[in-house]
């Protein structure tokens, strides 16, 4: 299914663990987002354009998260292999002074790549997402024990063909506010729907995701200097503003702002408000050239 004109055309990239494929739009110091579990690129479609109308090249890959396009069957696909695959991501474009924009779940991965070296990374935006003990977060935390049930993704999967169930906190319900289009939430969900691959991919994931990789990347955010931006969803339901006031805390150079009318993806919810805070914190933070 192709995703949304407004990310800019398609492009591919071989990595250590296989390909994927990620979009371009714009040109300038790069912006690269990452997304969260069962969504892709699409997630950012109302964002990039303005972001890259500003003079930012905005690269938004599909990463192997459960509705990706091109199976990675021999890639590492724990939290730490996901996060060498970003890092290797920003190696092999040659990405210096990066703003890295990550939500939900894909703000895990960001952390534990921090964690591991902020080479490349300019700057940071954490926009709502799993972080310390909710990794990954009630209801969601039911999927990891599920996925190491031999063929349990696949009844998932078809059960989501209902859209009655959407609004239901397992499903969609506490991740949007507002109501995605159908079309987007298709774009989200057919790839598992359809691909065996892509739900083994999913489920390899599924199986190591675990807040012992969120607390041990916690252990090591003293040596993250650079910029952040935490913009989190006043009623997030999924990561409650303790959490955000934690992070506050213990990053070193963070700044917490309130995105209001949203849940945790405030890309859906409230892209404007997240493009905005994204411009003057990546303004404010630019590095002298």
């Amino acid at each position: 299914m192709a995703l949304s004109a407004s990310l800019g055309p398609p492009h591919e990239i071989d990595l250590a663990g296989g390909r994927i494929r990620y979009y371009e739009n714009g040109t300038g110091s790069p912006v690269v987002f990452v997304h969260g579990l069962l969504v892709n690129a699409n997630l950012w479609r109302k964002m990039v354009p303005d972001i890259a109308a500003a003079g930012y090249r905005c690269l938004t890959p599909d990463w192997p998260l459960g509705a990706h396009a091109i199976p990675v069957p021999d890639a590492d696909l724990t939290p730490t292999g996901l996060a060498d695959m970003m890092a290797e991501f920003l190696a092999r474009l040659d990405l210096e002074d990066v703003t890295l924009v990550a939500n939900d779940t894909g703000g895990a991965i960001a952390q534990i790549m921090l964690s591991r070296g902020t080479a490349r990374v300019g700057r940071v935006v954490l926009a709502s997402v799993d972080c310390y003990e909710r990794f990954l977060p009630p209801p969601f935390n039911v999927l990891p024990p599920l996925a190491r049930m031999p063929g349990s993704i696949r009844p998932l999967t078809e059960l989501l063909r209902i859209r009655a169930l959407h609004p239901l906190p397992i499903a969609l319900g506490w991740v949007a506010k507002h109501q995605v289009p159908y079309e987007i939430v298709d774009s989200y969900l057919l790839p598992s729907r359809n691909s065996a691959a892509i739900r083994g991919d999913l489920r390899r994931f599924l199986k190591t995701a675990h807040r012992e990789y969120t607390l041990d990347a916690a252990t090591r955010f003293a040596k993250i200097d650079v910029p952040v931006l935490l913009a989190w969803a006043r009623e997030d339901k999924l990561f409650p503003r303790r959490l955000a006031e934690r992070l506050a805390a213990e990053l070193p150079n963070a700044a917490l702002q309130w995105i209001d009318d949203s849940y945790t993806a405030s890309p859906e919810d409230q892209p404007e408000l997240l493009t905005r805070m994204i411009l003057e914190f990546t303004r404010s933070h630019e590095q002298p050239h």
